[in-house]
């Protein structure tokens, strides 16, 4: 099956393992191709269903409803874990998405996605199996879509998708995670810490991809990459981020002291750790 089909199928999976094992399996072939074997980046594709495939559970709520979760008692250190699955999960679909939905791109933009897409695999799978030693499955737990909204708002536009998926909604992990991280040490929980580190580590690099191909599309256009930013945040309806902000973890994410420096303006945050 040619690879970006192979996204697409691998996105339409509602059994999260059964997800797990097409998108790593699709990794695994693009590999072993040779210089793009079995990939057409002209291809216009068709979904089959509706997208994305989901299991029944868990129960998708407004982000207001999603209660406050304490890593200080098992239920909701499970709480905790259980948004931080949904969250990786999300984020296999939204690398399975920038895959098969844009056509055209160079081939190291779909081997950037698809590897993203394999490590977010990897990323849900040590967080679920950590949540089942607490008694707990992914699906337990309510969840919000706050994630897949903004893939549906910037569908159609990949400069907005680069601007405000990646380099914003997931970048703000980038913030999160440490003092999560400090929390759950707390709270003797050294494994759920641990993975959380790996989870940083990497996604630090896939915010840089997002900043990579974000500039590279504003190149294109002639756009100023800051001023656009801020453009496409007024036009989806982007969050506002909040400080504090993980500058240096955000530095090594490729953005640009201009940019951070517009964040903390607009945000009145503080920096984080710097």
């Amino acid at each position: 099956m040619e690879l970006r089909q192979r996204a697409l199928e691998a996105l339409s999976e509602c059994d999260p393992a059964t997800k797990v094992a097409a998108t790593q399996a699709a990794w695994a072939a693009w590999t072993m191709s040779e210089a793009g074997a079995q990939f057409d980046p002209a291809a216009q594709l068709t979904p089959a269903q509706p997208l994305p495939g989901r299991p029944g559970s868990p129960r998708l709520v407004s982000a207001v409803e999603v209660p406050r979760r304490t890593p200080f008692t098992t239920e909701g250190r499970a709480a905790l874990l259980h948004a931080v699955a949904h969250i990786e999960f999300n984020a296999i679909n939204l690398a399975l998405d920038a895959v098969w939905r844009f056509a055209g791109m160079p081939i190291a933009y779909y081997r950037d996605w698809l590897s993203v897409a394999a490590e977010e695999a990897l990323h849900f799978t040590l967080v679920r199996e950590h949540l089942n030693t607490l008694g707990r499955d992914y699906g337990d737990f309510v969840a919000h879509n706050g994630l897949w909204a903004m893939a549906e708002s910037t569908a159609a536009d990949l400069t907005a998708r680069m601007a405000l998926v990646p380099r914003t909604l997931e970048a703000r992990g980038l913030d999160a995670t440490p003092p999560m991280q400090r929390r759950l040490l707390q709270a003797g929980d050294a494994r759920a810490a641990e993975i959380l580190g790996l989870i940083l580590r990497d996604e630090v690099g896939h915010v840089a991809i997002g900043n990579h191909w974000y500039r590279r599309q504003c190149a294109l256009a002639g756009l100023d990459p800051l001023d656009h930013y801020a453009e496409l945040t007024r036009r989806h309806g982007a969050p506002r981020l909040k400080g504090p902000f993980n500058l240096e973890a955000r530095r090594r994410a490729g953005f640009t002291p201009e940019e951070l420096a517009a964040l903390e303006a607009v945000a009145g945050g503080r920096p984080a750790g710097d």
